[in-house]
């Protein structure tokens, strides 16, 4: 048997919330309006692009490969067992020319090509607890096979990054007048106090039979051994920058300068290759003349969509008002709406 059931329902309040009528904002996209849009992206975007592309051009940058140079004419067929001898001098000379006036500070910058440091396995191979203090050094769980050395003492800092630290040198003099490389302050602030700890020291670092890369001073702490911090902050493409150190004097035009490379670092064996980049910076960083240009194509093709609606607008305009002759009030059934 069914029984009715009492249900106590409370009437919703006769509101313009409750029944949908608040006031609200219904654009129509007319044509004048979606011509004014376009238009007016076209006349911000076109002067942004010309902006950041005249500075991009004010960048004053040299690039030099010097992965093939630096290795003796004899060895050329077979540089993996040149860079794997540690008996042969590595060390090598470049003249680089100052194309215009270089105002300091001018940033020096290694440029890897085809390392890919966003391999899964490379990336998550360290231990963030391990480099943020002494509490977890111990910690060395996802750093494998660079976690412990034969003998079972703990590798700080442990992982295939820091294992592979770049470990070629730089030496810049002009008219045998040596350049100082300021190496201070190259790395992110948020890593130096917050990633890196000042408690932390290297331990065991690179004292396996595989050598990987750089060596660190096991007398400073983490959190001042910058080249390392920098290393750390791995790259998302196969091809990048890291910021080596800063040149603080202006380089005038035409000035050769002597670099000193000691080419110590293996891209041999995986087909890589090796830059040195000295570059000026401008208001938008770095030589980027992607940006400039996109921002132009991307304005030069909202004009031109603006202009193209104007065309059509004006050759067949579309009668905005009452759309109501649209509707059957004159079909053959004699039916209307």
């Amino acid at each position: 048997m069914w029984f009715p059931v009492s249900l106590n329902l409370k009437k919703p309040v006769n509101s313009k919330f409750t029944q949908q009528e608040l006031p609200a904002c219904k654009p129509i996209l007319s044509p004048g309006w979606v011509i004014t849009t376009f238009a007016f992206i076209g006349l911000i975007f076109i002067p942004v692009g010309l902006a950041s592309l005249f500075a991009s051009q004010r960048v004053v940058e040299i690039v030099d490969r010097y992965d093939v140079a630096c290795v003796p004419e004899h060895l050329q067929d077979d540089k993996l067992a040149y860079i794997q001898n540690s008996t042969v001098d590595k060390t090598c000379t470049r003249k680089l020319k100052v194309p215009r006036l270089m105002r300091s500070p001018i940033f020096i910058y290694y440029e890897l090509e085809n390392f890919y440091q966003n391999h899964r396995r490379y990336v998550k191979s360290r231990s963030d607890k391990q480099l943020r203090s002494r509490e977890g050094e111990s910690d060395t769980e996802s750093c494998s096979p660079e976690a412990k050395t034969s003998n079972g003492s703990v590798i700080v800092p442990c992982g295939l990054i820091a294992w592979s630290m770049f470990n070629d040198t730089y030496g810049f003099s002009i008219n045998s007048k040596v350049l100082d490389v300021n190496k201070k302050d190259i790395a992110w602030n948020s890593d130096k106090y917050h990633k890196f700890g000042s408690d932390v020291y290297p331990k065991n670092f690179q004292s396996g039979p595989f050598i990987g890369g750089g060596k660190l001073n096991s007398s400073i702490p983490l959190s001042e051994q910058e080249d390392l911090i920098v290393w750390m902050r791995t790259a998302a493409l196969p091809t990048f920058r890291k910021l080596y150190g800063k040149i603080e004097v202006d380089l005038e035009p035409n000035e050769e300068i002597m670099v000193t490379i000691h080419n110590n670092y293996n891209t041999y064996s995986f087909g890589g290759k090796k830059r040195l980049v000295l570059s000026t910076t401008s208001w938008i960083g770095g030589k980027n003349d992607f940006l400039g240009m996109a921002y132009l194509t991307f304005g030069g093709l909202s004009l031109l969509i603006a202009a193209t609606f104007i065309l059509i607008h004006l050759i067949r305009p579309r009668s905005l008002g009452d759309p109501s002759y649209l509707s059957w009030n004159k079909n053959p059934a004699g039916y209307s709406n």
